[in-house]
């Protein structure tokens, strides 16, 4: 079912004539089954790390972190598991690219709330590990280039491969990253509760196949939750992108 919030009529009526003609996906048992994106494979890295201007604060109630000039007026709400194989597609190939384009015109700001529950259905604990070292790199003002690093690198879902080592390995990629400040963090868990309150909010975010939480990735555009339904869009670049200018179109 749809949730509406502010401006939800409106944000209707545009994912309806943006999606009008595209194929509706199932559902896989956690996540929305990817559609293709249309051809085109692009990464974000590359632009966030040409901009190092790009704001990112830990929000105030502690359990997301916002990407983007606070005064956007479009806020993109994500929730994400860094071992969702759906969020790396998302991420590299399909809307993630996007957001990066309208976060640098400073048109768009995305809150990340990062879950954790893949560790539960699939044992283990990298997902944990990769959501507290995130939360240290915000220190750092280096979120979202390692995000981007890490869904580049994304190990196969049923493998635990966000070990300490390899996550620090990982943060070597992204420049001025590394120090013995970030490394004790992600060795010690420094973040811990910040893990664990995100991951509170995913599951008191909504319920997805009997489960507590929404599928991942699920994104919310200015109060409204795009349905599953639509969730094809995601994927899609040039959809969402067309999507994301008629919604910036109509706020200004």
């Amino acid at each position: 079912m749809m949730q509406l919030k502010r401006g939800g009529r409106r944000l209707t009526v545009a994912v309806s004539t943006v999606v009008l003609g595209a194929a509706v996906v199932s559902c896989g048992p956690r996540h929305p089954v990817a559609a293709t994106n249309g051809g085109q494979q692009a990464s974000g890295k590359a632009d966030y790390a040409r901009s190092a201007d790009v704001p990112e604060q830990v929000e105030p109630d502690g359990t997301s972190v916002l990407v983007g000039d606070p005064q956007a007026r479009i806020t993109v709400h994500l929730y994400e598991d860094p071992r969702c194989p759906y969020c790396k597609q998302f991420e590299t190939s399909g809307g993630g690219p996007v957001l990066t384009k309208w976060i640098l015109r400073r048109k768009v700001k995305v809150e990340y709330t990062m879950a954790s529950f893949l560790d539960g259905r699939l044992g283990g604990n990298g997902s944990k590990k990769a959501v507290n070292a995130l939360r240290a790199a915000v220190e750092k003002g280096k979120f979202a280039e390692y995000h981007a690093v890490l869904y580049q690198n994304q190990p196969s879902e049923e493998v635990d491969g966000f070990t300490d080592a390899r996550l620090l390995q990982l943060a070597s990629k992204v420049k001025g990253l590394r120090s013995p400040s970030f490394d004790t963090a992600v060795k010690s868990m420094k973040y811990r509760d910040f893990v664990n309150s995100s991951e509170k909010v995913f599951d008191a975010a909504g319920h997805y196949n009997g489960h507590a939480g929404p599928g991942t990735p699920t994104a919310e555009v200015n109060g409204y939750r795009i349905p599953v339904e639509y969730s094809g869009l995601l994927y899609k670049t040039d959809l969402f992108d067309k999507y994301l200018a008629r919604v910036i179109g109509a706020a200004t």
